[in-house]
């Protein structure tokens, strides 16, 4: 099964890197992966996931994502800022190389971050989706740099049933770095014609505490923050139960370090 580069948006791992990172990330990874699946037969029961509402459902269902507006407490977005920068370091504390013009950051063990991933409507939104158990693969911080963060329009799932999600920390629009989306109705189906992709897709714009989450196959990329405005943003991924080995087994080098032993269920 193909697994999306740590340069895309979808921050998994080639087979290639896995290989290129040796012992790092083959065996050690593998036997990780073993041990967390013979824990988890021993963990808590599934954590059951509220339904989202009908008009969110129809609206999900239709174009491919939901954007949340304010779905963040406001009481919560300062520490998330702030986990943010203290997370920022340098580039060899990433096990694999990530995407130039871009600010990363390590987030994955604040406890605000993780109550951040488990709100109600966006655990809501994966279960919509992934219509079965799912887990949360990993999380980490972005930020486009100026005069950096445009992508293609691109796919990060790869036919891995997965949901990614941004939490945007700071007001975002057209002029930082905003995401833009083609709506599924909308969508094509390949991203080969590029000119007919990019005139069907759509800039989100909004506010800090929003969250846009879509299924990780709906066309979708960064554009350039042309101001240099802060647009900080948590990336997440919630994946299928089925995949999770496949996940596991290179955790080290998606620099995973959180509990990811729960489960949801619609």
């Amino acid at each position: 099964m193909p697994v999306p580069s740590p340069v895309a948006g979808f921050s998994f791992v080639s087979a290639r890197d896995r290989q290129l990172a040796g012992g790092v990330a083959r065996r050690p990874c593998e036997k990780h992966a073993e041990i967390v699946m013979s824990v988890m037969s021993l963990a808590s029961p599934p954590t059951k996931v509220e339904p989202l509402n009908a008009e969110q459902a129809a609206s999900l269902d239709r174009d491919g994502y939901l954007l949340l507006r304010g779905a963040v407490p406001a009481a919560w977005r300062d520490a998330l800022r702030a986990a943010f920068d203290a997370g920022v370091g340098a580039g060899d504390q990433w096990a694999a190389p990530r995407g130039a013009g871009w600010r990363h950051a390590l987030v994955d063990l604040d406890p605000t971050v993780q109550r951040t991933c488990r709100l109600p409507l966006l655990l809501a939104a994966g279960a919509r989706m992934l219509a079965g158990p799912f887990y949360l693969a990993q999380v980490e911080g972005r930020e486009p740099l100026k005069d950096g963060g445009h992508q293609p329009l691109h796919r990060d799932g790869a036919g891995m049933k997965a949901v990614a999600a941004l939490v945007f920390l700071d007001a975002y629009g057209p002029d930082n770095g905003a995401t833009r989306v083609v709506p599924r109705h909308l969508d094509p189906g390949s991203l080969d014609h590029v000119e007919p992709a990019e005139a069907l897709s759509l800039i989100t714009a909004g506010e800090a505490g929003d969250i846009l989450v879509f299924d990780a196959d709906l066309a979708h990329g960064a554009t350039c923050n042309r101001s240099g405005a802060r647009r900080r943003s948590l990336l997440l991924n919630f994946v299928e139960e089925g995949n999770r080995t496949t996940m596991e087994a290179c955790r080290a080098i998606r620099n995973v370090r959180m509990d990811t032993s729960e489960m949801f269920v619609p």
